[in-house]
């Protein structure tokens, strides 16, 4: 199998992403994902690279993604569920409908989105992510206004295929997320 490492990654993301704000998506969500490998002792590599390279095409091909990633991870040799869950996590998204069928799925959709949630109230309150309260991100997430771009219901149908309420799910972001800067 051809796959990765975090150094290899880091320099595939940077050859196809510089927009800044992506770059720290990307590192958001596969830092909640690492949480998560650990919580559900799933393998950490390929969780935190799921979350790492998931939006790897976002930037140069904003309309179709992620057909573009998909073919290239087909390419590369990636893992089926490292694909599927890249499939998966546009749930909703141009034309796709495949809903998570693994955890490794269902963790990515579920903190995808969210993680714009997270950004978007810590630019308000300059707090560091560990530092939030869980009932603030909470209220925001019901919030329409609040990163309106945000997909809530992908949240939500990530939430429910990986068998976490969104209350614990926000209360996990908060305590994986501690790590960051």
């Amino acid at each position: 199998m051809n796959f990765p490492t975090k150094a290899e990654a880091q320099v595939l993301l940077e050859q196809h992403v510089q927009d800044p704000y992506q770059r720290l998506h990307a590192l958001m969500v596969a830092t909640a994902m690492a949480g998560y490998a650990a919580l559900l002792q799933q393998d950490p590599q390929l969780w935190y690279l799921a979350g790492y390279l998931h939006d790897i095409d976002f930037e140069q091909h904003p309309d179709t993604h992620p057909r573009e990633s998909l073919r290239w991870f087909q390419e590369w040799g990636y893992p089926e569920d490292f694909i599927h869950a890249v499939e998966a996590h546009a749930y909703g998204y141009h034309g796709y409908t495949t809903l998570p069928r693994t955890k490794l799925a269902a963790a990515l959709l579920a903190c995808d989105e969210i993680s714009g949630i997270f950004y978007a109230y810590r630019k308000l309150n300059p707090v560091r992510y560990g530092e939030m309260k869980a009932s603030s991100i909470k209220k925001k997430i019901k919030e329409p206004a609040f990163a309106a771009k945000v997909d809530r219901n992908t949240i939500y149908v990530g939430c429910e295929h990986l068998g976490v309420t969104l209350d614990a799910h926000v209360d996990n972001l908060i305590r994986f997320l501690a790590v960051l800067p």
